[in-house]
């Protein structure tokens, strides 16, 4: 029997499957369950155990980023339109928003 715990998180954890490797997504803020107005800007953690990865990435998501201020000419393949993988899974929830790494190299 799964305890109520693992049912019910006190607290927003995704597991990502992402180019092959596993990590786990987090957040600290309960709110982001419950609260739909907590979701404006808010803070995130990734690790996922690799070599590469010397501490957690602290992410900072900003669900209210201005889209239209992209050049809309540019590819999107180009290389100022890629993004990491991470930031592509984190905007399968939320659509156009903008993902600030904080100082950390994106990887993935």
């Amino acid at each position: 029997q799964v305890c109520h715990g693992l049912r019910t998180p006190q607290l927003p954890i995704w597991l990502c499957s992402l180019s092959g490797r596993h990590g786990v997504l987090f957040g600290t803020d309960s709110r982001l369950l419950s609260n739909w107005k907590t979701e404006r800007v808010f803070h995130l953690y990734f690790y996922n155990g690799q070599w590469e990865q010397t501490k957690t990435a602290h992410l900072t998501i900003d669900t209210h980023s201005h889209p239209w201020e992209e050049d809309p000419h540019e590819d999107p393949s180009s290389p100022g339109k890629r993004r990491p993988p991470l930031e592509m899974a984190i905007r399968t929830k939320w659509a156009g928003a903008t993902v600030s790494w904080n100082g950390t190299e994106p990887f993935f």
